[in-house]
């Protein structure tokens, strides 16, 4: 385990609105508000045809590849996740969410795109004086946190 310490910065409390796109709308605010490193909450309604990460192919493999799956039409949704900073200074989302429809429910990352229906809030905690951020760790291909 490896850590870094951090102290708390701004809060933003964001309405997301119908149509709006995961990971994009969330990153191009942080962008906006000079975020480097934050702690996302998020929660609301996710349309049909967004596309969440459900794993790797081949937990195994040198380079996994993603698995992609589609959510089963129009449905809830909850998430926790982090911004950090990537090589380039570009402040990316890793959120997990978990989306349910009547009993059916698919847990994954957003990166692929979730669409916002109707309903959208993130609250973003900034995390002040820390210098971790996202390398790409070239046995994987994953972009991890450094700290």
């Amino acid at each position: 385990m490896k850590y870094s310490e951090a102290k708390l910065g701004r809060v933003f409390i964001l309405r997301l609105e119908h149509g709006d796109r995961l990971p994009d709308i969330i990153e191009k605010f942080a962008t906006e508000q000079k975020i480097r490193s934050a702690i996302v909450h998020f929660l609301g309604g996710a349309d049909t045809g967004s596309k969440v990460v459900v794993g790797p192919e081949d937990g195994k493999a040198a380079i996994p590849r993603p698995v992609v799956a589609g959510l089963p039409g129009t449905s809830e949704a909850v998430g926790m996740g982090t911004i950090f900073i990537n090589e380039e200074g570009k402040p990316t989302l890793h959120l997990h969410s978990a989306f349910g429809r009547g009993t059916d429910t698919v847990t994954g990352c957003t990166r692929e795109g979730v669409i916002i229906w109707h309903i959208g809030e993130a609250l973003i905690l900034e995390l002040i004086n820390t210098n971790a951020k996202r390398k790409i760790d070239h046995g994987t291909s994953f972009e991890l946190l450094d700290v």
